[in-house]
């Protein structure tokens, strides 16, 4: 079937776990840990990254196998990673550094690439986005960079492009793929929710209201401390879980703290309160904990993968069925199970997009 050459912009912790899953598959052969060995062909060991962008002074200039375990990155090593040949570029800044990440993320001082340069010289054709949350001026110049360069855009993080309309319009008329919005994790918090909620639904309980807490002690969670950062992240959790009920259910949920000891760890708590047979009542009290960039990788390799079987497909704009399957804001809500044979339909080729 041929690589799919990958760029990345950023390289924080789901960069590095999404590196070092792709070369622990090459290595090992094995499917263990992934939903699809195979999509449209391709396996997670058919992934090459070609171009990286970053702004720290500790990550630029080096090469992305070495990167990848700067700090603050600070998830767990699961494999050694050779030299890749990829030198990490200086991306545009703009706001891409918020005001807690200013103290942990000296800003490298060379000149900024030339992104859509660096993207038609490196033959990408996937453009991974991976900023922090509240990026949204940088995450439209990639975006406008991907475009002019004629690469997909799969937008990782809660920045509304592939779920908005006129962007939708610009990747139609170019006729380049785009998916997101704000990755949905292999076994991550909104994935449960929704299952939670869609079950009591679908059981005949009347969901009477339900929240999600989430902490961490990565530079993510740092990040979202800054409150004015977060408004796009709070809708695109919140949208998720509230599709899966024909009716409103007050709904709260979103990051709740930074905790540093817990480092690339995330814990998430959900709660559901509800009403089933004559009016009894019933609560759901849910822990879930994981690393937070593997779970993000597992479902990124799917989203790559399906991407590249877009361009293989000739189909550009909105990619809804891997969207609705890959990410908590997608063009159009489903719930999981359906979500998964639409994508399942789209890359065998028995749905258009």
């Amino acid at each position: 079937m041929g690589r799919i050459k990958v760029a990345v912009a950023g390289v924080g912790n789901c960069a590095s776990a999404i590196v070092q899953g792709v070369q622990r598959y090459s290595r090992a052969g094995a499917d263990e840990g992934v939903a699809y060995w195979k999509v449209g062909g391709y396996t997670p060991s058919d992934i090459e990254f070609v171009a990286a962008f970053d702004v720290s002074a500790k990550k630029v200039g080096k090469d992305l196998s070495e990167a990848i375990f700067q700090k603050p990155n600070n998830t767990v090593k699961i494999c050694d990673v050779p030299r890749l040949g990829v030198k990490v570029s200086k991306g545009p800044v703009l706001d891409g550094i918020g005001r807690y990440l200013k103290d942990v993320v000296p800003v490298d001082g060379r000149a900024e690439a030339d992104v859509e340069a660096e993207l038609e010289g490196s033959g990408a054709e996937v453009l991974v986005n991976y900023l922090p949350v509240g990026s949204t001026a940088a995450s439209h110049r990639y975006a406008e960079a991907a475009l002019k360069a004629g690469v997909a855009f799969v937008n990782a993080i809660p920045v509304f492009i592939a779920s908005d309309a006129a962007w939708a319009a610009k990747f139609v008329k170019a006729r380049i793929p785009v998916a997101g919005d704000d990755v949905m994790s292999q076994v991550g918090a909104t994935v449960l929710h929704k299952t939670l909620v869609k079950m009591a639904v679908d059981r005949g309980v009347k969901v009477d209201e339900t929240y999600q807490l989430n902490i961490g002690g990565d530079t993510d969670f740092l990040n979202m401390l800054e409150e004015s950062r977060l408004k796009d992240k709070r809708e695109s959790k919140t949208s998720a879980v509230r599709a899966m009920s024909p009716y409103s259910v007050p709904t709260r949920i979103g990051p709740s703290d930074y905790v540093p000891f817990l480092g690339n760890d995330k814990v998430c708590y959900i709660w559901l309160k509800g009403r089933y047979f004559g009016g009894t009542p019933v609560k759901i009290d849910v822990k879930l904990h994981v690393v937070d960039a593997y779970d993000s990788a597992g479902v990124m390799v799917d989203a790559i993968r399906g991407a590249r079987v877009a361009l293989d497909r000739g189909v550009g704009g909105q990619l809804t069925s891997l969207s609705a399957y890959c990410f908590k804001h997608p063009p159009v809500q489903m719930p999981y199970p359906e979500a998964k044979a639409s994508f399942e339909a789209f890359t065998a080729g028995k749905l258009e997009r």
